[in-house]
């Protein structure tokens, strides 16, 4: 397959030393922690893990709107954080993001029709008779009206507003998007339709997504492979129906065993993997593997040695001493 995105040994730590909470000291956030993936074009890669694992912020680090603290992001053949100023304000056009709050990310004072055409305005030398089409166009594409085009943000719904902010995304014809948490604040209806709409637009437009989230259920219908994060790094990374047939990490078990199972028999019956305690500080992460202090089948080793991330089936890639060797418990998939 041709890979449209690559990840190269990305970390990003965040320096503490300017919060008042430091009393002198300098610590540092290990929000990703040498992670490298590819993303291949037209797919869709769901990116999953409890809040505050990193994913939001590797997503902004692959689009340089954070620089890594190392590693590398490759678009096609291009370095992206080898890019000057001028030239990386260009190659935006290329890659975009649709953000987790539909409202905040709007501006509340301008009308969508507004909205949609700043980036064309910025980027593009196109006439203003030709942003107006596109904006009639872009509107159409998401199931919009070309009369909301003159209205204001607060005028619409959650899921309304989400679709907007997608039209202003493919304004520019990005062939790559990042869609952070896209429907984690919208009603669970609502969250449907808005994945239903992102499949048809990767259909009509071949983008690329790379899909945030932390409800491993909806990720598993729009992701064609699902990547699993804890504490910076990557756990495991498969295919969709091979994650879900065959989780290889005892965390990934833990989260699909979470899942509710639409049958009330199988769902009394069930034993879900319950993780004990809390999740360690980013600032302070544990030695050897960092799941280790909440892992039901850990040992000494765990503990002293970091885990390799290996390929341990037909791409299927996990960071794990025991993958696929000890089970944490059964579990009924989906």
């Amino acid at each position: 397959m041709d890979k449209l995105i690559r990840i190269e040994h990305i970390t990003k730590h965040f320096d503490l030393k300017s919060s008042f909470l430091s009393l002198g000291t300098s610590p540092l956030v290990k929000a990703v922690d040498d992670i490298s993936f590819d993303i291949y074009r037209n797919e869709t890669l769901g990116l999953v893990g409890e809040s505050g694992c990193g994913k939001s912020t590797l997503g902004r680090v692959i689009l340089r709107l954070i620089e890594p603290t190392s590693g590398s992001v490759f678009y096609e053949d291009t370095h992206v954080n080898l890019l000057k100023p001028e030239e990386m304000r260009k190659f935006r056009t290329k890659m975009q993001i649709v953000f987790q709050d539909s409202y905040s990310s709007l501006n509340p004072r301008h009308k969508v029709g507004e909205i949609i055409a700043e980036p064309m305005t910025i980027h593009t030398d196109m006439s203003s008779r030709d942003i107006r089409q596109r904006i009639v166009e872009l509107l159409s594409l998401v199931g919009l009206k070309p009369a909301h085009a003159s209205r204001f943000p607060h005028e619409f719904s959650g899921g309304q507003r989400q679709r907007i902010n997608i039209a202003r995304t493919l304004a520019l014809y990005p062939s790559f998007i990042v869609c952070d948490e896209p429907i984690s604040a919208l009603d669970v209806s609502i969250q449907a339709q808005v994945v239903n709409l992102l499949k048809d637009l990767q259909k009509k437009l071949g983008i690329t997504y790379l899909f945030i989230a932390h409800d491993l259920s909806m990720v598993k219908h729009i992701s064609d492979r699902i990547a699993v994060m804890y504490l910076g790094k990557v756990m495991e990374l498969a295919a969709s129906r091979e994650l879900f047939i065959n989780p290889l990490h005892p965390y990934t078990q833990s989260l699909i065993s979470a899942i509710p199972i639409p049958d009330p028999k199988k769902e009394r019956l069930r034993k879900p993997i319950v993780l004990e305690g809390e999740v360690p500080s980013p600032v302070n992460p544990p030695s050897g593997c960092v799941f280790h202090t909440r892992c039901p089948v850990s040992d000494d080793l765990c503990s002293r040695e970091v885990p390799e991330y290996r390929e341990a089936g037909a791409k299927h890639f996990v960071a794990c001493h025991y993958a696929g060797v000890r089970k944490a418990a059964q579990i009924d998939h989906l």
